[in-house]
């Protein structure tokens, strides 16, 4: 078994959720330059990330079964058919429901690329680099999205908001390039359940396991937070905060500075530090960046939106390396792709709900009064570990946990 990510693959993950970055960015501000209402807004980014919702439990199954190939090349064509058609409505200054399908459509994309790489990563690497090697392919993806709030940014304050799905569309070529350069083998035939009972059983391991459970409480939460947080930020910091879209783009970009640093230092970190401690800090550093920004003064706006997306970045991103890798070893590999997709559902499928969320207690509460609800979320996240016993864990399992090592493991590590 390598501890080698092959480039093709590596490069597949980072190019496909800078794409995924770069249009929540672009149609988020660009709807909100074009004068739309926070529910608008709302809606276009709930869109661009329904396809973690709707898509992702069959996805798992397909990625079970399916040449991993395959599903990268038919993520890549959905990156470049959406990002064109989006772009061209942006041309035509139509930010409506045509824009939100648009979205949709490129955002399926990443979603059947990410569980592809969640399935293959452990079969290539001992369970002892999974740490490492989800840091580097983290570590790219952070670097190439420090860059999309700030194309963004630009873009749209030059009036060309269009150029940034221009190049998610570019993206989706580079993908397609990529997937050609991979293998082709099938997964080995097994006797297949039908759909609906494969998902339920990856569903059903979640619901049962001591350390998957937490997580997905977690993920939910703190995803419903952080897309209601997006849907409110750019009119928050626009209208209450009265910043411009070039200054917004730059507070937004430490984002990509928050998970560069904290990919770079994760292996690092996760040898060093116990597990459990590294569980809490994700959710409890986005609650403190939350919670400053809400009762930070306007003078203070910019330094305090800067700093809010920093914790957003670093916390959560050492966050997601310990919880993808925990997943990993403790996670048979019949059941990867299914019980990735759980996962993803409950980490990725709130963002529609939290979109909505936000953008809707933005109209009917004021932005000052709705800045509030990401707070109460991220709390809520923090609590789902804290009153669990993660905390007690102090490392990552070496493997799939027996019956007994499943009640006992949080004591034994």
């Amino acid at each position: 078994m390598s501890s080698h990510l092959p480039l093709g693959l590596l490069l597949a993950g980072i190019v496909a959720q800078f794409a995924d970055k770069l249009a929540l960015d672009t149609i988020t501000l660009a709807a909100t330059e074009a004068g739309a209402s926070s529910r608008l807004v709302g809606l276009l980014v709930a869109a661009q990330s329904a396809a973690w919702l709707i898509v992702s439990l069959p996805a798992g199954v397909w990625a079970d079964r399916i040449a991993p190939r395959s599903l990268i090349l038919g993520g890549g064509g959905l990156m470049l058919s959406g990002s064109l058609i989006g772009a061209a409505l942006l041309i035509s200054g139509q930010a409506n429901w045509a824009l939100a399908l648009s979205a949709f459509i490129a955002a399926t994309g990443p979603v059947v690329i990410a569980l592809s790489i969640f399935v293959l990563l452990p079969r290539m690497v001992a369970v002892g680099d999974l740490p490492r090697a989800n840091g580097r392919l983290e570590l790219g993806r952070a670097v190439l999205s420090l860059a999309a709030p700030l194309i963004a940014g630009w873009a749209v304050a030059r009036g060309i908001g269009a150029l940034g799905l221009a190049l998610c569309a570019l993206c989706g070529i580079v993908v397609l390039a990529l997937a050609l350069r991979l293998p082709a083998e099938r997964p080995v035939a097994t006797a297949r359940q039908p759909l609906h009972r494969a998902i339920v059983e990856g569903g059903a391991f979640v619901l049962q396991h001591p350390y998957l459970r937490p997580i997905a409480l977690c993920a939910i939460a703190w995803n419903l937070a952080f897309f209601a947080f997006m849907a409110l930020f750019a009119p928050y910091a626009a209208r209450v905060l009265l910043l411009a879209p070039e200054t917004i783009g730059l507070s937004s970009s430490v984002y990509g500075a928050g998970l560069v640093l904290g990919a770079f230092f994760g292996a690092t970190l996760i040898a060093r530090l116990p597990t459990g401690l590294l569980l809490v800090f994700g959710p409890a550093s986005s609650l403190l960046g939350a919670l400053l920004l809400a009762i930070a003064p306007a003078s203070l706006g910019l330094s305090a939106l800067a700093l809010a997306f920093f914790l957003f970045g670093f916390g959560p991103i050492l966050w997601g390396i310990i919880q993808t890798s925990l997943r990993q070893a403790v996670t048979p590999p019949a059941l990867l792709g299914r019980v990735s997709a759980t996962l993803t559902t409950a980490m990725y499928g709130m963002r529609p709900l939290g979109a909505i969320a936000g953008g809707l207690a933005g109209e009917w509460l004021g932005l000052e009064l709705a800045i509030w609800l990401p707070v109460i979320l991220f709390a809520l996240s923090a609590i789902a570990i804290l009153a669990s016993r993660m905390p007690a864990l102090r490392t990552i399992p070496s493997g799939e946990l027996s019956s007994a090592e499943l009640r006992s493991g949080l004591q034994a590590g």
